[in-house]
């Protein structure tokens, strides 16, 4: 996954903290320095843990077929680069929410 699109979305949330703190922003609302949005970045970073981990399977599942072109290792390797991709969106959802708490927290 490409830690790129994690800076964007947690400088879009920094972005809307501040506007919603009544500061002024840098960037628009919806896009990031770059003009890559929100949800842009949200969905390509799904889609990259997604296809992570449908690789992974599709490799697991080769080797399990006895595909003498896959082995163990490439396999092991593939699967916990699945996980911990998972695991990092998991992080980033979990940061998102917070951030998301704390501005409806906000008092006007």
């Amino acid at each position: 996954m490409d830690s790129r699109g994690i800076d964007q979305v947690l400088s879009e949330l920094r972005a809307t903290a501040t506007q919603a703190a009544g500061g002024k922003s840098a960037s628009a609302p919806t896009e990031t320095a770059d003009g890559v949005s929100f949800n842009d970045a949200l969905k390509n970073a799904l889609a990259d843990v997604s296809a992570a981990q449908q690789d992974a399977q599709q490799m697991a599942q080769s080797f399990s077929a006895g595909d003498p072109n896959v082995n163990l290792q490439d396999v092991m390797v593939n699967l916990q680069k699945a996980n911990l991709s998972f695991q990092q969106m998991t992080q980033v959802r979990n940061r998102l929410v917070s951030a998301y708490q704390d501005i409806m927290n906000m008092q006007v």
